[in-house]
This record gives C-alpha cells, structure tokens and sequence, in this order.
C-alpha cells in the first residue's frame, strides 16, 4: 500500500495543502511558475506552507533564475533527443534541469528517429522515478512526443525490420509500460522560445 502523502501548492491555480495528487495536479499542471511539493506527514505539510516563500534550501521547491524571462520548475528534469538522419542514427538523453547534470542516456543506435527518442526518453525518465518513488515534473520540448505518450501510441511511419527490431523492442516495452503503470509525474512543454533551448539539447542544430 502506497504511503500517505500531502501535497503543498505555493504557486498554483490555488494556494493550498492537498490530500491526492490528482487534487495539487489540477492546481499545477500547465501552470507557468508552479511551486509545490510532496511531504510524508500534514505537520510538515503545513509548517512548509506556513514558511512560503522563505524554506530552507533543502525543501523549496527550486524556481527559474532570474536571468530567464519566465519562469519554469528547476527542480525537475529535461529529455531531449537527437538524430542524424531520418531514420538515422539515433540517441536520447535526461538531464537535471537546474544542474545540467547526466542522468541517464541511451545510445547512439542506427535506423531512429528524433520523435522516436524524445518518446523514450519521457518513458525512460518516467520509469526511473516510479523506481525512486519522485513526483518530479518532465520537460520535453516535443508535441509530438507529449501526444504519443498521452496516447499510449506511437504514431511513425519507422518500418518494422531486421534492421529495426531493436527501436521496436524499445517501442513496445515503453508502450506496455504506459499501459501497465500510472504516474504522478507532470509532462510539460518545455518553452523554447522564452527559455532558451531545453537543457537536455545536444547542441547539434
């Protein structure tokens, strides 16, 4: 059985502490600037609360510094894919988006595609925080990716083969993943145009 958890909003639709996850989503999902976090007891819950704007380091949920022009979640983590040809030679990526730092990559491997890995990398990043018990938002800067993921479905025109068994064995485990497995990660659309290329880019455009 799943702990208990209590859900404080700083900065939502509405201010508050809540019991679900689905209830603080609704406050934080597509929000810009959302602030909020998890907490194990309603005691610490409300004393987070209470203290706002002025918590310790250690529990603030991190915001944008103030050198973007808006601001986005920095205590979460950017995926992001590149691809050489399409199809071509294909690798993703996901990277703490406050640090920059690696935190998982797969690749490179022949006959991708760019959507293809920017919807492996979503899958992969929510794989790996089910396994570490975290709520941390996922930015991607790919619609299509947000709509195949929201969708259970990969919609490519990428042929199955010989030569691309192994994307689709990839695929298909992510999609039986999706199937099997909820998540109270939020997905969101990482802004290029006000912040800059996604930390997780490859630098290759």
């Amino acid at each position: 059985m799943a702990k208990k958890k209590y859900y404080v909003v700083w900065a939502g639709r509405k201010k508050g502490i809540y019991t679900t996850w689905d209830e603080c989503k609704a406050q934080v999902h597509g929000f810009q600037g959302a602030r909020y976090k998890s907490f194990p007891t309603i005691e610490e819950a409300e004393s987070a609360f209470k203290a706002g704007g002025g918590l310790p380091a250690k529990n603030a949920p991190k915001r944008a510094s103030k050198s973007t022009s808006s601001s986005y979640i920095e205590e979460s983590i950017c995926v992001d894919a590149a691809c050489s040809g399409n199809p071509g030679v294909m690798e993703y990526q996901g990277v703490d988006t406050k640090t920059e730092e690696r935190i998982f990559h797969y690749g490179p491997v022949k006959n991708g595609t760019n959507n293809i890995g920017e919807f492996l990398a979503i899958v992969h990043a929510l794989s790996l925080f089910q396994k570490e018990g975290k709520s941390t938002p996922i930015y991607t800067d790919s619609i299509t990716a947000l709509a195949w993921v929201r969708n259970k479905k990969v919609n490519t025109n990428l042929p199955r083969s010989e030569e691309t068994q192994h994307i689709w064995d990839r695929i298909d485990k992510s999609i039986e993943w999706l199937n099997h497995h909820s998540y109270e990660n939020p997905i969101m659309k990482w802004e290029t145009k006000k912040w800059g290329e996604i930390k997780a880019d490859f630098g290759r455009k």
